[in-house]
């Protein structure tokens, strides 16, 4: 009996070590780094069950470390900062185990605080020099807009020209620059025609995430038709672990539909976004229709070591009637032009050690235009001479690249050196046109001390056109005073820096004998210099921003025609006389110089306002060559307004949220192009400026739950009459309205 009880006390002894182990917890700890190596402080770690229920909860300290205590099983750790992309691990935890891990957090591309575009590397908004726009998916789901040019319109810096209605030749100006002189991306693939010409007509916000507004030279990182900024679109990225379905379906005046299916999420090593959308009206007027489709994917694969694999697609395809200049033409009833827009991005990113990043891209662009006026709609005998020509005209433009930039970070900067090298072929009709272009840069940001950011970049451009170029820039910003009261944040900036574009391949290789293009041109130049202050108030729940440019623009290539005793060097071709023979040389000189403020403030929690207004003055300096009394020098710019501005308000009224946005644009430069003038006399509309207007949108939408949204919005609310240039009217007051559901997600 006694040596039974000793055995059963000895087994009692011996179980509880084991029963105080099993209750033992484990423990996760690490340290989390941006990719330079600096400590992120605030970010937020969580472990979450198999469930989704939360099992504890840490932030990072000044130096980055967490550590989480947990009871042993299995767990999906999640750690998340407002600046950077989200990393997500699943961790297996033993009773009294203990594991370390390491973080490196890459800037959220996509995140309001960061900004891509500004250097060669990512760098979070206080640390860049140039002066930067944003535009967030927030913003363009709340204001419902469905074309890229309504959200730049509200941008500072930024007018715009359209001819017609929804599908007619729209085009940008930036900074007073000309309609060439900016560089659009989607993420990263050039959007542009070789030398920089775009018609924006066709780019919907279907699948869009954010945009980003360089202002200033920019050609030292991109090359080529970076004269007066750069405009950045970035694709949509899934980010749920449970895959999100978003439907959208509306309605509206003139005939006008817009429906758009979008599957997105993440998973492991994978994130996907592949979104199809259909747009269409009928229009105001005969042949006022337009047919738009848009297919857009993002797909990222996060393979071991860190390395990404992306590849981006869009294409962009549309049909679009041409009414034309109805109010001084007859309603042209068969002109029409087709569209095809296609980019395409692979890229490779991965790090060799702890400082180097490198990144491998591939990148396509591909443009098909066909414009079609097959018979003659009217022709009059009587000054000016109207006359509707049938015409056909059909054109393909190829631009294929690659690109390896390497980057060196370290806690107070980066400096990243790269190659890029672009095969450009163009069918122009019957013309094959080639162009190839290398250039290699330098791109370089340093914080010597805590208040002083400094950039600095130089390219060296070769182009089988004007041959070798080579563009600097620099920039440096301020902290002036650190603060978190109702004074914040003053910071200073100031830049420098010059681009280049290069000819057009109708400039460079048309094959017209009297009308040959021109293979000695130079590249057209522009000096930027800019200076802006910035100021952060109310706990920073306001900014005001305020920033000064001035360009200078020179080597504007012009047509000449060549006559008896003019400037052409050699006597026309056989067959062609004196009047009917010409080609391009560069002549022009112009400067726009002015300032661009900005405001924003949520002054409480249901409130948000944001404002701006620019100023631009421009002149044309010399053009020897001006085909119209408009585009003389003395004059301003064409269609380039001297004051604009913008006011967005917005407000969360429990499930509903209002959007209110009021535009205005002063009077432009601008010219019918139709009128006829002999001595003092002119026969047509013999307009030459356009006065100015202001509109007003409404937007509101009403969350109904389960994933449904109801909203609508009102265009034009006061039915202004107008036109974005002359003899097209803009649409009058029009309604639209919708839903939109979403399925799954987190």
């Amino acid at each position: 009996m006694t040596r039974r009880l000793l055995h059963s006390v000895l087994c009692v002894l011996c179980l509880i070590p084991a029963s105080q182990a099993a209750q033992q917890p484990a423990q996760l700890a690490g340290t989390v780094r941006d990719p330079s190596g600096a400590a992120i402080a605030g970010a937020e770690v969580t472990a979450e069950l198999r469930d989704g229920a939360q099992a504890a909860r840490t932030t990072t300290d000044s130096a980055g470390g967490f550590h989480l205590h947990l009871p042993p099983g299995s767990y999906r750790v999640r750690i998340v900062h407002p600046n950077f992309t989200p990393r997500v691990r699943p961790v297996v935890l033993a009773a009294g185990e203990a594991q370390h891990w390491d973080v490196r957090l890459e800037l959220e591309r996509l995140s309001a605080a960061v900004v891509v575009t500004a250097q060669a590397e990512p760098v979070t908004v206080e640390n860049s020099t140039a002066p930067v726009q944003q535009i967030t998916a927030e913003e363009i789901e709340h204001r419902q807009a469905v074309t890229l040019i309504s959200l730049l319109a509200t941008t500072p810096g930024i007018s715009f020209s359209r001819l017609g209605n929804e599908g007619g030749l729209t085009t940008l100006f930036l900074n007073g620059g000309n309609s060439n002189f900016t560089k659009f991306l989607v993420d990263g693939t050039p959007l542009n025609e070789p030398g920089g010409n775009l018609d924006l007509s066709n780019f919907t916000t279907d699948n869009i995430s954010k945009i980003e507004v360089v202002r200033g030279a920019a050609s030292a990182l991109y090359g080529s038709d970076a004269l007066t900024g750069v405009v950045q679109v970035f694709t949509h990225r899934g980010t749920t672990a449970r895959p999100a379905l978003d439907l959208l379906a509306e309605g509206g005046k003139f005939g006008t539909g817009h429906g758009r299916a979008r599957l997105s999420g993440a998973h492991d090593v994978l994130d996907y976004s592949v979104a199809v959308a259909h747009l269409f009206t009928d229009g105001e007027l005969p042949n006022d229709y337009f047919r738009n489709t848009t297919f857009s994917g993002n797909w990222g694969f996060r393979l071991p070591a860190g390395h990404t694999l992306r590849l981006v697609l869009r294409q962009n395809t549309s049909d679009a009637g041409a009414p034309g200049q109805t109010l001084y033409t007859p309603v042209n009833r068969d002109q029409h032009t087709r569209l095809k827009h296609f980019t395409a991005n692979l890229s490779w990113e991965f790090f060799t050690g702890t400082r180097w990043r490198h990144r491998l891209a591939g990148s396509e662009t591909n443009l098909r235009q066909r414009f079609e006026n097959p018979t003659s709609d009217f022709c009059f005998p009587d000054p000016p001479f109207l006359c509707d020509f049938p015409f056909s005209s059909r054109n393909e433009i190829n631009r294929a690249g690659f690109s390896q930039q390497s980057s060196y970070l370290f806690p107070q900067g980066a400096i990243s050196f790269g190659y890029q090298f672009e095969v450009e072929n163009g069918f122009l009709n019957r013309l094959h046109a080639r162009r190839n272009n290398h250039g290699g840069y330098l791109d370089a940001r340093v914080e010597p001390v805590r208040r002083v950011v400094l950039t600095a970049g130089f390219r060296v451009e070769g182009n089988d056109s004007f041959g070798i170029e080579a563009v600097p820039r620099i920039g440096a910003s301020f902290t002036a005073r650190f603060g978190s009261g109702f004074w914040g944040a003053t910071r200073l900036r100031a830049s420098f820096g010059q681009g280049i574009k290069e000819p057009t391949l109708t400039q460079s290789f048309s094959g017209d004998p009297c009308f040959p293009g021109n293979p000695a041109l130079r590249p057209e130049r522009s000096r930027t210099v800019s200076a802006g202050v910035e100021q952060t108030l109310a706990a920073d729940r306001a900014r005001v921003a305020l920033d000064w440019f001035d360009h200078l623009f020179r080597d504007i290539a012009s047509f000449t025609f060549c006559l008896a005793g003019g400037p052409c060097p050699v006597p026309p071709p056989p067959g062609c006389g004196s009047g009917f023979y010409g080609t391009f040389f560069n002549t022009d000189r112009a400067r726009a110089r002015g300032l661009n403020f900005s405001a924003e403030a949520e002054p409480v929690r249901w409130l948000r306002l944001t404002g701006h207004y620019s100023y631009v003055d421009s002149l044309v300096l010399e053009s020897p060559n001006a085909s119209d009394p408009s585009l003389i020098p003395g004059n301003r710019l064409f269609r380039r307004p001297v004051h604009s501005g913008s006011l967005v308000v917005g407000v969360a009224a429990g499930r509903s949220y209002w959007s209110l946005t009021g535009t205005f644009v002063g009077r432009r430069t601008d010219s019918d192009f139709l009128s006829l003038r002999i001595g003092d006399d002119c026969f047509g509309p013999c307009q030459s400026s356009n006065p100015g207007y202001a509109r007003v949108d409404l937007a509101v939408s009403y969350t109904l739950g389960r994933g449904a949204t109801l909203f609508g919005r009102v265009e034009n609310l006061f039915d202004k009459q107008y036109q974005d240039a002359l003899g097209f009217p803009a649409y009058g007051l029009n309604a639209h309205g919708g839903i939109r559901f979403r399925f799954g997600g987190e």
